[in-house]
């Protein structure tokens, strides 16, 4: 579990990589420059973890690329106390992201495996969400809503209509929408009934699985 000088300055050199395709917000670049990425991957692929890559971790699924990483939060404009629900805790690599910006962090896991595994590794290494819990993702958490935002880290099919109805008005929903390619879609909670619908180009996720616990 060591963080070098090495590790460091790759990180830099990643943070620089992000930033040149467009990522502004020095939050959020701060955040990606500080978190180990190295640590939510198996040994075996060290170099590969400041590359601008997505990389497979366990139960087949991927821990993202830093770079849609930084997308999606940039998205969120979160801000320090604000409560996020995240679906698809994954490598916990979002996650930390979110902490490090100062958010009270709702994760929802439906892979037992990746579950556990997270569970136990993000406090290890100093970083504590609100929640950690082993779930179905398209329910949202209603018993915590209602969210200043919300995150899907896997493509979805369709909108979760209850992840719509968990956002505080003024609240943002990031979320992949498509089957073999996902568009980045960034949903504003204008009132009671009324949303409003963004669209960012093409992104690749792992699926969103419904009921699948």
């Amino acid at each position: 579990m060591k963080d070098t000088f090495k590790h460091k300055g790759m990180r830099q050199q990643l943070v620089d990589i992000i930033k040149k395709k467009g990522i502004k917000d020095e939050r959020v670049l701060g955040a990606i420059g500080k978190i180990p990425r190295h640590l939510f991957m198996d040994s075996g692929f060290i170099d590969h973890a400041y590359a601008d890559k997505a990389f497979p971790i366990a139960a087949d699924q991927t821990i993202s690329q830093p770079y849609t990483v930084a997308f999606q939060t940039e998205l969120m404009q979160v801000k320090p106390g604000d409560k996020v629900l995240e679906i698809g805790t994954g490598s916990g690599y979002q996650c930390a992201v979110l902490i490090e910006l100062g958010a009270k962090v709702f994760s929802i896991e439906r892979q037992q495996e990746l579950f556990k595994k997270t569970f136990k590794f993000l406090p290890k290494i100093g970083y504590r969400a609100k929640k950690l819990i082993f779930g179905d993702g398209y329910k949202g958490l209603a018993e915590e809503a209602p969210f200043d935002s919300i995150i899907v880290t896997a493509g979805a099919p369709f909108v979760p209509k209850p992840l719509l109805s968990q956002l505080k008005v003024g609240g943002r929903l990031v979320i992949p929408v498509g089957d073999s390619v996902q568009t980045m879609t960034l949903y504003l909670r204008k009132g009671e009934k009324e949303f409003e619908k963004h669209e960012f180009g093409e992104f690749r996720f792992v699926p969103l699985l419904e009921d699948k616990n």
